[in-house]
């Protein structure tokens, strides 16, 4: 049996926990991995990928840096979730505010420190990054269309520096990253939706609120269209191997979406949308490793 003590200080872990989304971040961990195996570095073994110090230093630097963001997030939208979230909201609370203040600049400190074993340049993109999620969390979150981009734009950074560390510009890349900011898109304005209630209480100037649900609607029938593009050249212009049926079962499940957008009203629709989104995002990260399976047992060996 666990004392009253060790129960309080086990609650503040899964507090810390659910602030972080350390969920979440394990999953961009996953993702900057199987990219860096399969996409960006596929000219290099799966034991050079992995025991790349550099690599394990800027997916670090990511991971601590998003961690960091989320808590800042969470520190300024406090009010607005203990609406839409009260039940996640309670659990968040076991964290003072000055605490999450204090492990946000520490976060961010280890970040700069992670980033400055690779090089100047990774401790200044970092540097920016940070800056970047404090000012959206601070100002642009509130604001319309630039919200929502500058947080799809956010999410996918860290993958940015991965990128820029191999060097690989090829076609292929911009297209996998062009249908990600896509549904990314589509998630933040799905939020947006779901979370009407609280933005409107707290003068959130977010599309639904400003432009109507109607609009909204309109705007991600649009975004889940605009999604075919890059599918289209990922599944027929690019050798992605069996990774295409994920993308067949993506744009089924965007068909799906856009039928039941059109007919959500309550807060549990929107949720059941959003979850959608959130399963092809994760989903797309573990599809990876099928664009070429028979490559995967030849670079282990």
């Amino acid at each position: 049996m666990l004392s009253r003590q060790q129960k309080h200080v086990l609650l503040k872990f899964f507090s810390m926990f659910s602030v972080v989304r350390g969920y979440n971040i394990l999953v961009i961990v996953i993702a900057q991995y199987l990219t860096s195996i399969y996409i960006l570095a596929h000219d290099k073994t799966i034991k050079e990928v992995v025991f790349d110090v550099n690599l394990l230093m800027l997916v670090l630097a990511s991971s601590v840096t998003i961690a960091s963001g989320y808590i800042i997030n969470n520190f300024y939208d406090s009010e607005k979730d203990l609406i839409n979230r009260p039940q996640k909201s309670m659990l968040d609370r076991l964290i003072g505010q000055n605490t999450k203040l204090v492990f946000y600049f520490v976060l961010n400190f280890i970040a700069v420190i992670f980033a400055s074993y690779v090089s100047v340049r990774a401790v200044i993109f970092f540097s920016i990054y940070i800056f970047a999620i404090w000012f959206y969390s601070h100002k642009l979150k509130k604001l319309p269309i630039i919200g929502n981009i500058t947080s799809a734009i956010l999410t996918i950074t860290p993958f940015f520096a991965v990128f820029i560390y191999y060097k690989n510009f090829e076609t292929v890349i911009f297209a996998h990253a062009m249908f990600l900011f896509l549904i990314l898109s589509m998630r933040e304005l799905t939020k947006d939706l779901e979370n009407i209630k609280g933005d409107l209480a707290l003068n959130y100037k977010t599309i639904p609120i400003v432009y109507g649900e109607k609009t909204s609607k309109i705007m991600l029938t649009i975004l889940s269209l605009l999604t075919i593009i890059p599918a289209y050249f990922l599944i027929f212009k690019f050798n992605i191997g069996n990774m295409n049926y994920f993308f067949y079962m993506s744009m089924i499940l965007l068909i799906v979406f856009t039928v039941l957008i059109q007919k959500a009203q309550t807060k549990m629709q929107y949720l059941i949308l959003h979850n959608i989104l959130k399963f092809i995002i994760v989903a797309g990260v573990f599809s990876i490793v099928l664009i070429d399976v028979d490559l995967l047992l030849n670079r282990i060996l």
